[in-house]
């Protein structure tokens, strides 16, 4: 289904969400929010194996949009409308069983950094860079930021980042441990698209485990931890696709996952 801001696709398994307004660098204005909430909603219902976050033109996201902010007559009533609706989606696709998969190229700044960072694989163009940008206004982060870039990069590199505005290039983000991999521009679409492929085809009730034993142990203790992880294990272990990998490990044949 295509939107004018935000397009969602979905096809054999895979869901392919895309940000569509290249002409402004993808800017999350309260339109684009609003259909990217819409876009993640009929997404939940559709029960995909993987999502694929991509964005068109030279640009992934360079943010909320200034200019509607200047021109608000109460930018903190706007601003807790947008951060608000910002937020729905990003917990949806955290709490989605299927891993996200970040494609970006260009500015990836503000909000559509903490899109990036919310994200379970990211690949970067070479060309990529990354800043958080809300002080430069003097605004706070939003859209998970403060939550997922400690937990990715550490307390003091996101220090760094929010009081001092720097901009990471792909490759400082790959070091940092922000993105997963990076990808000659030009081969980046394609890297996408196969390893989002890859992951749909994969066993998705043991991703699923995986995703949520990782974002749910930030806040647990080991004790804690260690019964969801017996209780994940089992479960997986008990799923049809676990007697498949089972068997096509002992046949030394690759192994056709049924997904959930």
């Amino acid at each position: 289904m295509t939107n004018a801001l935000i397009k969602l696709e979905v096809s054999n398994g895979l869901a392919r969400l895309t940000l569509a307004n290249p002409a402004a660098g993808n800017v999350l204005n309260m339109a684009a929010i609003e259909e990217l909430a819409q876009a993640v909603e009929r997404l939940k219902a559709q029960t995909p194996r993987a999502v694929l976050l991509s964005a068109e033109g030279k640009n992934f996201c360079v943010g909320g949009d200034i200019r509607s902010f200047s021109s608000a007559p109460d930018r903190g009533a706007l601003l807790e409308q947008m951060a608000g609706r910002l937020h729905e989606s990003v917990a949806a696709l955290a709490a989605l069983p299927a891993p996200v998969i970040a494609v970006v190229q260009g500015a990836a700044a503000g909000a559509g950094l903490s899109l990036v960072a919310g994200a379970d694989l990211v690949l970067a163009g070479r060309n990529a860079n990354f800043t958080m940008a809300y002080t430069g206004i003097a605004f706070s982060p939003d859209g998970g930021a403060t939550y997922f870039l400690p937990r990715l990069i550490g307390l003091r590199r996101t220090q760094e980042m929010a009081l001092t505005n720097r901009r990471l290039s792909a490759e400082e983000a790959l070091q940092w441990g922000l993105v997963t991999k990076v990808v000659d521009d030009d081969q980046l679409a394609a890297e996408g698209e196969a390893l989002a492929q890859r992951i749909a085809a994969g066993p998705s009730f043991a991703f699923g485990a995986v995703k949520k034993l990782l974002n749910d142990g930030a806040t647990r203790n080991l004790v804690t931890q260690l019964a969801a992880e017996t209780q994940a294990i089992a479960a997986t272990a008990r799923s049809e696709d676990a007697g498949e990998g089972l068997a096509a490990f002992l046949e030394r044949r690759p192994s056709k996952f049924k997904g959930y």
